[in-house]
């Protein structure tokens, strides 16, 4: 069986720091898993929710979101992406199966923007690595852009634009457009079902190795960042009530984002050295929802127009929210 990169990364990470800095490497590995076994309860109940979600066919409530009339779409599009668990190969598929079969761009957009930045076990982590409030603010913040986003295509949709949407050859296909065109029942006690119970062991071993090879190299890099990275240089930044710290995390969140999970240590770090938490927030939001791969697999999705638009909600819904909740936050 061959070694995730990720892992190798953090064997390779480690390797280094014991060539370099033989003390470092040895106060890095005990940070990794003092962190790994403080957030152990909250790892354990976020793996049961996204193991019984796919156990039972709690992800297949999805496809209620997308019927009836657009402005009812997009808030339930928007609660659907921001507490609905969902498959890792169903995001792109799911979009390009929605707008085959012509479902409102508006009430796709708004799953689209919500679904990448909280679902149950992300807000179980959250709370864990950062705070229950935070948590929260992130789960409004998903909603807010989500049904921001798509009342702006819906105006935008009715003056005549936006028409089209995907690009040429785009099928429907993938385990996310089956769950929209062929809703299969929810069976709430799934351990009486084999098939079902062995599903949700291959669900929970799957998001267990995940989540286990990402967390680690995030704590591993939160560590280093404490170490070697000044308080005051991190203050002087992103510190601060101003909009310059929120437009900076904003920013640097596209390209610096390495995973949903992954980026909650960092962030927390960053927050106990001084970053604004308005800051914190929209850089989680911005990257979840415009890093580079998932930008990607956007732009081979639709016409540029749509990407476009994709980007500038992602972006100035980001800072927005970053600049609201550091306001909140000051109060």
């Amino acid at each position: 069986m061959s070694i995730n990169r990720i892992w190798l990364v953090s064997l390779g990470i480690i390797l280094l720091l014991v060539l370099i800095d033989r003390a470092q490497a040895l106060d890095s590995v005990v940070f990794t898993a003092n962190a790994l076994a403080t957030t152990a309860p909250y790892l354990l109940l976020s793996i049961f929710i996204a193991a019984w979600a796919g156990a039972t066919g709690a992800d297949n409530l999805i496809a209620g979101a997308f019927s009836g009339s657009p402005l009812v779409m997009i808030g339930l599009a928007a609660v659907a992406g921001g507490f609905s668990p969902f498959c890792s190969c169903g995001v792109i598929p799911l979009i390009a199966a929605l707008l085959a079969m012509n479902v409102p761009l508006s009430a796709v957009m708004a799953f689209w923007l919500a679904s990448p930045i909280m679902d149950p076990s992300m807000f179980v982590l959250t709370t864990g690595v950062i705070g229950l409030e935070f948590a929260v603010a992130k789960t409004l913040a998903a909603l807010g852009l989500g049904i921001t986003g798509g009342l702006v295509v819906h105006a935008l949709t009715i003056s005549g634009g936006l028409t089209d949407p995907l690009r040429p050859g785009i099928g429907s296909g993938g385990c996310g457009g089956r769950k929209v065109r062929d809703p299969q029942p929810v069976i709430w006690r799934f351990w009486t079902d084999a098939d079902r119970r062995a599903k949700f062991f291959k669900e929970a071993r799957s998001i267990t190795l995940f989540l286990a090879r990402w967390l680690t190299l995030a704590f591993l890099l939160e560590s280093l960042m404490l170490a070697f990275v000044p308080a005051e240089s991190v203050t002087a930044l992103l510190g601060g009530t101003g909009v310059g710290p929120t437009a900076i995390a904003t920013l640097v969140g596209v390209p610096a984002y390495l995973n949903g999970y992954a980026a909650l240590p960092l962030v927390g770090g960053l927050l106990e050295q001084g970053m604004a938490p308005g800051a914190g927030l929209a850089f989680l939001v911005a990257g979840g929802v415009t890093s580079i791969p998932a930008a990607l697999a956007v732009w081979a999705l639709v016409r540029l127009p749509v990407f476009a638009l994709y980007i500038a909600l992602s972006l100035g819904g980001a800072f927005t929210i970053g600049l609201l909740y550091t306001a909140w936050t000051a109060l």
